[in-house]
């Protein structure tokens, strides 16, 4: 009886005939920000020596140094001192190369992030051009807080929980932010906000300060 030769399986096929199903397409990974070379560009845009940023903001020069060179990852409150004093507001730490427009359509996984000691920022209105609200994701280390002292802006503040809880203080009233739990208040009210538990929390914060000049994300996190 002759050999009967096996057919070979075509490409993308395989030998038992059956035809494999194409995989999904993996998510892009999300763009994450290097806040030393944005450091490093605004402060030469402005003819600053690292000394002089050192001086202006109060921060070590070996520390910015490390920060430049990609070394070490800065508190926010460290971010909040260089915004200051490069007199920029902390969210051009997040500016990628995209161009600017007239809408912000991000899909997920591809927000640019700046990741810091206690936690991230992600920016949701990344080249938006002039905008008057600050969207964030914002992911707080376990027991994490804004620090002692109570925080005050114009405008409103709104945080939605997505996931562990959040507790804020507001105008001296506790509310405990559980996932689905969303609190808005008017800023110009003193308040705190604080991971209340041992793991990580997830919020959506929205920041709509009324007066122009005024940076509320420079000085939201206090607790480097």
């Amino acid at each position: 009886m002759p050999d009967r030769k096996k057919a070979s399986p075509t490409p993308g096929q395989p030998a038992s005939g059956r035809r494999e199903r194409p995989q999904p397409a993996q998510a892009a990974p999300a763009a994450e920000i290097e806040v030393g070379r944005r450091l490093r560009r605004l402060r030469t845009e402005r003819a600053l020596s690292l000394r002089a940023l050192a001086e202006r903001s109060g921060l070590a020069l070996n520390t910015l140094s490390l920060i430049e060179h990609g070394k070490t990852s800065p508190s926010v409150s460290t971010l909040q001192q260089l915004a200051a004093a490069l007199e920029t507001p902390i969210t051009a730490f997040f500016e990628t190369d995209y161009p600017t427009n007239s809408v912000a359509y991000i899909k997920a996984g591809q927000r640019p992030r700046a990741a810091f000691a206690h936690g991230t920022l992600e920016d949701l209105g990344a080249g938006l051009t002039d905008r008057a609200v600050e969207p964030f994701v914002v992911m707080l280390e376990p027991n994490s807080d804004s620090g002692p002292h109570p925080i005050v802006h114009t405008g409103y503040e709104f945080v939605y929980c997505l996931s562990g809880r959040i507790a804020y203080t507001v105008d001296s009233q506790s509310y405990l932010l559980e996932p689905g739990d969303s609190l808005l208040f008017e800023a110009h009210l003193p308040h705190r906000w604080q991971n209340a538990d041992a793991v990580r929390a997830q919020a959506v914060l929205v920041l709509y300060p009324l007066d122009d000049h005024d940076r509320p994300a420079e000085r939201h996190f206090r607790g480097g």
